[in-house]
């Protein structure tokens, strides 16, 4: 069976996400600080029969962090890492000349180094498994400049160079930073509260993450949309062709893992 950690999984993309792998037999272990909501989380992922192992904690905690891999070590190893919790580092989103250095400093800790340090933290299980990678939930804020999602789209553009540069000095795993696009959350209601705009709901972004875990392509940047729709943008092709070249193993890596996908389909 395979084995997903969910980062930020007790609402939004993250409970989507959890709830549609639980229905193509993964177990699950889920996080997020707010104790309730992950519980709700865990329980519609388990009534699709899923195993889960739902903690609470702050992924910036290096304990909760090793609780985590511990988890997903006793429910056999590791599959697939996401990493979805983010912060703002200011709600609602201000300027640059506004923004609070500790604001900064809190999105930089959750959404980079929090991650790097799950990362490392889990690299033991991906790296021993046949089917080992890694989702980093992006934005488009880390490639256009938006005014007021200066800090935001910051930290997630350093999520996104780390996550190339992991896929690079990991060829055995497949590392993929995805673009969701735009999604009704309360992330993005905590940063614009004024947007009345209707946006998709979590749930439709969900397709594209499961067309990349499924497929398994190249690692590099990805928009959900286009995975969806089987498309892939310019830059996840300049990203695949870079990653691959660094890739001696790929071919033979990509047919042990085959056999993993269809055993979770």
């Amino acid at each position: 069976m395979a084995v997903a950690i969910i980062t930020g999984a007790s609402k939004g993309l993250g409970r989507a996400l959890a709830g549609e792998l639980a229905g193509r037999g993964w177990d699950l272990v889920l996080d997020a600080r707010t104790e309730k909501a992950l519980e709700e989380s865990a329980g519609a992922a388990r009534a699709r029969g899923a195993r889960v192992v739902a903690l609470p904690g702050d992924v910036t905690d290096p304990a909760h962090r090793r609780e985590l891999v511990a988890a997903a070590r006793g429910l056999g190893g590791l599959d697939l890492l996401v990493s979805n919790a983010s912060a703002l580092g200011a709600e609602p989103l201000v300027r640059l000349d506004a923004l609070a250095l500790d604001g900064l400093r809190t999105a930089l800790e959750t959404n980079v180094v929090a991650a790097l340090g799950l990362v490392q933290e889990a690299l033991p299980l991906l790296r021993a498994g046949r089917a080992g990678a890694v989702i980093a939930v992006s934005s488009d804020a880390a490639v256009e400049a938006y005014g007021t999602w200066g800090g935001y789209g910051a930290s997630k553009a350093a999520l996104d160079q780390l996550a190339a540069v992991l896929a690079v000095e990991e060829p055995g795993l497949r590392v993929w930073a995805v673009d969701p696009g735009d999604m009704a959350t309360d992330l993005y209601t905590a940063a614009v509260p004024d947007d009345d705009d209707p946006r998709p709901a979590p749930e439709s972004v969900v397709p594209g993450f499961l067309a990349l875990i499924e497929r398994r392509p190249p690692s590099g940047r990805y928009a959900a949309a286009d995975l969806a729709d089987g498309t892939e943008t310019d830059a996840a092709r300049s990203g695949a062709v870079e990653a691959d070249a660094a890739r001696p193993d790929a071919v033979e890596a990509d047919s042990a893992r085959a056999d993993v996908t269809e055993a979770v389909r």
